[in-house]
């Protein structure tokens, strides 16, 4: 399978929160329904690809499909190499993520409809569905906690939506403050587990986990 099929899952809803923020929204504000369709058409086609990618790593020897690494950031001595998963597990949560989000996008054309946030709504989705399915595919715990923030801002972002009610403002500032203090413990983790490793990658850390160099308790 090639590797853009799995880069155009979580990117094609990235791309529509980028059409509804860039385009739609400043010069077709007249038409915000557009906001919703192209929400609806990117996940759906994600959803479709994710399909695709299930029944190639349902086929695939060990029911995972080898994806190759590409050089990111180099610092000195360290290389980051960032890529993607596909084994059986991403490729289940692949289907609940989009086929969920896409549910959620059918559901809300009508709910949200005559509301004057409708375009702005769909912008935070999207990116909100780009931000889960960035944490499914990724490969390395660096892009994993990227995308994790992705999800805990679009989170803020939805929960305090309707901003001008002061109890949807105190639950999103509640919600951001909350999960920050869990995030830094998260950040602090996966640095340490670097500082000994010298490997942000997921994979490399479970081998090294097999073969004993590095203790249950380390990770945990």
């Amino acid at each position: 399978m090639p590797p853009e099929v799995a880069l155009a899952i979580f990117l094609l809803p990235f791309f529509s929160f980028l059409l509804i923020s860039f385009i739609i929204r400043p010069f077709l504000n007249n038409r915000p329904q557009l906001s919703g369709y192209v929400t609806i058409a990117s996940i759906g086609a994600s959803l479709l690809l994710s399909i695709w990618v299930l029944i190639e790593v349902i086929k695939a020897p060990g029911h995972v499909l080898p994806m190759p690494d590409y050089q990111w950031l180099v610092v000195g001595d360290i290389a980051i190499q960032v890529g993607v998963t596909l084994d059986s597990l991403a490729a289940v949560m692949l289907i609940v993520v989009t086929s969920v989000s896409l549910l959620v996008q059918i559901y809300s054309q009508g709910y949200m409809r005559g509301d004057p946030g409708y375009s702005r709504y769909f912008a935070f989705m999207s990116l909100f569905t780009c931000s889960m399915l960035g944490l499914v595919l990724a490969d390395n715990l660096l892009f994993l906690y990227l995308f994790w923030e992705g999800v805990g801002l679009c989170s803020y972002l939805l929960i305090g939506f309707w901003f001008h009610r002061p109890e949807a403002a105190r639950a999103a500032t509640k919600a951001f403050v909350v999960t920050r203090i869990g995030d830094f413990g998260f950040l602090a983790a996966i640095l340490f587990l670097f500082a000994k490793t010298g490997t942000f990658d997921i994979g490399e850390l479970h081998q090294l986990a097999l073969i004993g160099a590095l203790g249950g308790t380390v990770l945990t």
